[in-house]
């Protein structure tokens, strides 16, 4: 049992005493065990979604040897989690996915209707001569890989591709126990096309 806590600690982040909780109710299946300690992330995460979150940091990352910059802000409810060692790395991991993946917007609410008729006019163009009812299919599959590539929070973790932003965002509520916004990032790139 305490292997299994170490090695579901070392995948979520989460305490030993939610460990042991969701492998007792997964009966010892780690992978389960993900799916329970997610669960309840992402309803602990929803409780507080509506909490306030003034406090938090800016926080820079230069890459490629100052190819790229990015500076990007996260919020939290108090100044004493924006000091704490795990929310600082928390920024410091989105600084630098926002410099590996190179997103365009925070979420999928940020993406504007033009951007988004834009792309459906593309991938409708894409499907000529496809049944309707297999290109709506199509259409919403297409949808998401475009969210997945321009959101930061649908985007595949650097750290860890099976998790996404959101995922990594709602563990960190849950583990920190406050609100946490990825507020918002700008991304330099050098030669970059204005």
């Amino acid at each position: 049992m305490i292997d299994a806590i170490k090695k579901l600690r070392e995948k979520t982040n989460a305490g030993v005493v939610d460990c042991k909780k969701a492998l007792k109710e997964s009966n010892g299946d780690i992978e389960k065990a993900i799916e329970v300690l997610r669960k309840k992330g992402v309803a602990l995460a929803s409780k507080k979604a509506g909490r306030q979150a003034k406090e938090g940091r800016v926080e820079s990352y230069i890459h490629l040897g100052g190819k790229i910059g990015v500076l990007v802000e996260v919020n939290c409810e108090s100044d004493f989690v924006a000091r704490n060692d795990d929310f600082k790395t928390f920024v410091k991991n989105i600084a630098m996915q926002v410099a590996a993946s190179n997103p365009l917007y925070v979420k999928k609410e940020d993406v504007t209707e033009a951007a988004i008729k834009k792309e459906t006019e593309i991938i409708k163009a894409q499907l000529t001569g496809k049944p309707a009812g297999a290109a709506d299919k199509i259409i919403e599959g297409k949808l998401t890989k475009f969210y997945e590539e321009v959101c930061l929070l649908e985007q595949p973790f650097i750290k860890d591709t099976g998790m996404k932003v959101k995922d990594v965002l709602t563990s960190m509520i849950s583990k920190i126990g406050e609100n946490i916004i990825i507020r918002r990032f700008v991304r330099y790139q050098a030669g970059e096309d204005l």
